[in-house]
C-alpha cells in the first residue's frame, strides 16, 4: 500500500495569487513519480491559528506531508514557531546552519542581520535538513501519525532540498521495498485526446506500468512509470513500454525530457550549421528559445525582427509584389522571408514566422490565429500553414514551437509536415 501524501504550501503571497504556486505542482510531480500517493494539496496563509489547524489536521489523516514556505527572517515566518508549539517542544539553534549563514553574508561584504539568526532556529524535536543554496534550513519531524518535511519556498532551494536531503528519507519510510522508473516522452503536432486514443491499452500490454498525460501547451507530454522489486526489471519493461509507444506515436515525439530548442540545438551542433531568423508574428520568440540554451553562439548567427511591411521589404528583401498581392500573411511571404534571412547571413538554415497573434486584425479569408512558417535551407524552401484560434500568446507559443520542430524533422530526415503514420525509431538510437 503506498503513503498517502499532502503538499501544505504556506504564505499570505501563494494564498492570494500574488505568486504563482509552482511547488506544489512540481512536488505531487516527483512525488507521484516515486510511487507516494498525493491526496490532498492545500494553502494556508500566514496565520498562526490556520497554520496550526492544519498541522493537525494534517497529522491525523495521512502519511507523509510536504511543506514549503515560512522559514524566512521576518515576523510573518511562522513555520517554525507553530511546528514546534503542535510538537509540544521548544526551539534549539543548529549551529552549522547559522555559521552558513554568517559565512554568505561575509561573503556579500555584508554584516548578517540580527533576524537571520531566527532561520537557524529548529524544532527540539526535529532534524535538520541542509540547505546548500540559500540561508534557511530545513527540517523534518513526526506530527501526529505524518512525517512532516518542512522547506523553503524559494524553488530553487526548494528542490534541490527535496531532491538531495528528502527523497532518501522518504524512500526508508516505505512499507515495501520497490524502485520506481520514469520516463518522460514530449510530443507535438497532436491534441491530448488524440495521444490518449492512439496509445489506449498500453497498461493493458505492459502489466506495471502507468501511462499519465501532461497538457503542458504546446505540447503535449507522455508520461511511463513503472513499479518494480529491482532496478534491472523496471528498467526493462520501461524500456519495452517506451518502445511501444515511439512504434506508434513515431515523429510526433521530439525528446525525451529536452525543450524542443534543447533538440534544435543538439542537432544544428551536431551539423555544425548556423542558423538565422526571420520573425514577425512572435516578435523575436524564436531567437529568445534558441539562444537560452548554453552554447548557442555555436549555432545561432541572427535575428531579424520584420514587423512591418516596409521592415520585410527594406531589410530582408521580400518585394513590394508579394506584399501587395499576397499580404505580409501569406505563403509567399513567408517563403522570402525565410529566403532574405539566408541569403543575408549566409547561414546554411533560416526560419521564418509571419501570421496573425491577434486579438485584433484577422479577417474571414485569415482569422486571427493563421500563421505561415518558413525554412529555408541550401537545396529548398520549405513553407508550411498552421491554424491555432487561441490567444494571443498561444498563437505566439504554438507558431515558434511548430517552426523548431519544423527545422528538427528536416534535420532527421522526416518529412517537414506531421503524418499519422510516421514513425520515428529512436528507441535504437537513445537507449
Amino acid at each position: 500500500m503506498s503513503l498517502k501524501c499532502e503538499v501544505l504550501s504556506t504564505g499570505d503571497e501563494v494564498l492570494t495569487g500574488q505568486i504563482v504556486d509552482s511547488n506544489a505542482a512540481w512536488l505531487a510531480d516527483r512525488l507521484g513519480s516515486l510511487g507516494l500517493e498525493v491526496v490532498r494539496h492545500l494553502t494556508v496563509g500566514d496565520d498562526r491559528a490556520d497554520l496550526e489547524g492544519a498541522f493537525r489536521e494534517i497529522g491525523e489523516r495521512a502519511d507523509v506531508c510536504v511543506c514549503t514556505g515560512g522559514l524566512g527572517p521576518t515576523v510573518d515566518d511562522l513555520t517554525t514557531e507553530i511546528a514546534a508549539r503542535v510538537a509540544g517542544c521548544g526551539l534549539k539553534l543548529d549551529q552549522p546552519a547559522l555559521d552558513r549563514m554568517q559565512i554568505l553574508w561575509q561573503a556579500r561584504g555584508r554584516p548578517m542581520p540580527e533576524n537571520n539568526r531566527k532561520q537557524a532556529m529548529i524544532p527540539d524535536a526535529s532534524e535538520v535538513l541542509p540547505n546548500p543554496v540559500g540561508t534557511a534550513p530545513g527540517f523534518t519531524m513526526k506530527l501526529g501519525r505524518a512525517h512532516f518535511f518542512f522547506m523553503p519556498g524559494v524553488p530553487s532551494e526548494m528542490k534541490k532540498m527535496f531532491t538531495e536531503q528528502v527523497v532518501p528519507r522518504l524512500d526508508k519510510l516505505r512499507p515495501e521495498p520497490s524502485v520506481f522508473e520514469v520516463k518522460v516522452l514530449r510530443t507535438h503536432g497532436l491534441p491530448e485526446s488524440k495521444v490518449d486514443e492512439i496509445l489506449d491499452g498500453l497498461e493493458n500490454q505492459f502489466p506495471g506500468v502507468k501511462l499519465g498525460f501532461r497538457a503542458h501547451f504546446p505540447e503535449i507530454q507522455v508520461k511511463l512509470t513503472v513499479k518494480g522489486a529491482d532496478i534491472a526489471s523496471a528498467k526493462q519493461v520501461l524500456k519495452a513500454a517506451s518502445k511501444e509507444v515511439f512504434r506508434r506515436l513515431g515523429a510526433y515525439i521530439f525528446s525525451e525530457g529536452q525543450s524542443i530548442e534543447e533538440v534544435a540545438a543538439e542537432l544544428l551542433t551536431m551539423e555544425k550549421a548556423k542558423i538565422s531568423l526571420a520573425e514577425s508574428c512572435t516578435g523575436g520568440l524564436i531567437g529568445e528559445m534558441l539562444t537560452s540554451v548554453p552554447g548557442s553562439s555555436a549555432y545561432f548567427d541572427r535575428s531579424f525582427v520584420t514587423y512591418t511591411n516596409t521592415a520585410k521589404h527594406e531589410v530582408l528583401g521580400v518585394s513590394e509584389a508579394i506584399l501587395n498581392e499576397h499580404g505580409a500573411v501569406s505563403e509567399a511571404c513567408a517563403k522570402a522571408m525565410a529566403e532574405g534571412a539566408r541569403k543575408i547571413s549566409g547561414s546554411r538554415f533560416a526560419l521564418s514566422a509571419t501570421g496573425i497573434a491577434g486579438p485584433t486584425g484577422g479577417s474571414a479569408q485569415k482569422p486571427v490565429g493563421t500563421v505561415f512558417i518558413g525554412l529555408a535551407t541550401p537545396s529548398a524552401t520549405f513553407v508550411r500553414k498552421i491554424f491555432f484560434p487561441g490567444s494571443r500568446t498561444q498563437v505566439r507559443q504554438i507558431t515558434a514551437i511548430a517552426v523548431l520542430d519544423m527545422l528538427r524533422r528536416h534535420l532527421l530526415g522526416l518529412p517537414v509536415e506531421a503524418s499519422r503514420f510516421e514513425a520515428l525509431p529512436l528507441e535504437e538510437t537513445k537507449g
